[in-house]
């Protein structure tokens, strides 16, 4: 070839057909479509030749053929309004884990706190014939503003508010709290404090009843929950209101429970600051086990897990089931926490 002319064109090769992989299997294409959608009767041995012969010449199903077939789209919406995905993308990393063995994708849609744009968002799910929608949010005492009710296809709510009748998924966050108290109690913590967020959040007055509730059914001082913002600068605040009292160390408390990770390190820094030591003479825990903020606190938090990409599988898998015609029990399942247990609340006693 010359230094002038020009590269031959490329070209993809076109797709192989149903017929090419019958062919080189030996069967007819009638009894391929149907070894390859899981029907009809023949031997287990002529159904995973025909599967093996597919394979190896790369053969791919038409996904629009297979949804007019079986009367199913294959795909599901996600709808949020957590803008910065802080739980959503968690949360969808569950619900596809749910999702993906059965062939069904996940789009997901955020749709702010925009009624409109929340509408326009569910028409294109509807029109793109979607099995079904999981809405999410960034809290789980609000819905999302748009109305989800009534549509054609099955709906369920995780971490968010869901419309009576339907089925919601949530942690269970008076079970964490419950985790963090007791645990700062077999450490042989006994002066527990509680700095959280705003009072309206109804997470805020569940995780302070629990930890009100422990104390109580161990005998020990119940103190005033402390309630801010969901912030670091909260955290600092907090610190200066409960010790920087004349009481001195002995009226000071031992463990801070806080109810967000951000406070807990706002926290933490306050009392190093105070040159209090943590976990030495304070432990804290957090809750949220965002990672990013719970790994880089030093020393690294302790912090309740809402187990969100738990709850998303959970949810996915109710989708199914609904999509797949099988009747769900309406109303809020709440789902178990855990501790991540890190360096900032210390060992117990001759640990």
């Amino acid at each position: 070839m010359s230094a002038d002319a020009e590269p031959a064109p490329v070209s993809a090769k076109p797709p192989v057909t149903l017929r090419e992989v019958a062919a080189a299997a030996g069967v007819s294409v009638a009894t391929a479509s149907k070894a390859l959608n899981g029907q009809g009767r023949m031997t287990a041995e002529t159904r995973e030749r025909i599967r093996e012969t597919a394979r190896l010449l790369g053969f791919r199903p038409n996904s629009l053929a297979q949804s007019l077939l079986r009367k199913r789209s294959f795909t599901v919406g996600l709808l949020t309004n957590d803008t910065y995905g802080r739980f959503s993308l968690p949360l969808m990393a569950g619900v596809s884990d749910a999702l993906v063995d059965n062939g069904v994708s996940v789009f997901l849609c955020n749709v702010e706190d925009d009624t409109r744009l929340g509408q326009l968002h569910v028409e294109a799910m509807l029109d793109k014939r979607v099995d079904g929608i999981i809405a999410t949010g960034k809290r789980i005492d609000r819905h999302l503003p748009v109305d989800l009710s009534n549509l054609r296809v099955p709906v369920v709510y995780a971490f968010t508010q869901p419309d009576p009748g339907a089925v919601g998924l949530v942690s269970d966050d008076a079970g964490g709290a419950r985790l963090a108290v007791e645990h700062f109690l077999r450490l042989g913590r006994r002066r527990i404090a509680h700095v959280s967020g705003p009072a309206s959040f109804s997470v805020v007055h569940a995780r302070a009843e629990a930890y009100r509730d422990v104390l109580k059914e161990n005998g020990l001082p119940v103190g005033e929950p402390l309630l801010g913002a969901w912030s670091e600068a909260w955290g600092h605040e907090a610190v200066a209101k409960l010790f920087g009292n004349s009481r001195g160390r002995d009226g000071w408390p031992d463990a801070v429970f806080c109810g967000n990770d951000q406070i807990a390190r706002g926290v933490i820094d306050a009392l190093r600051e105070r040159g209090i030591r943590v976990p030495d003479d304070v432990g804290v825990i957090g809750f949220d086990n965002w990672e990013i903020v719970a790994e880089a606190t030093r020393p690294p938090l302790t912090s309740v897990d809402m187990n969100l990409a738990t709850l998303g599988r959970e949810a996915g898998l109710a989708l199914l089931s609904l999509v797949g015609g099988q009747p769900a029990a309406p109303g809020i399942r709440k789902l178990p926490c855990r501790l991540v247990v890190r360096q900032s609340c210390g060992r117990p006693p001759g640990g």
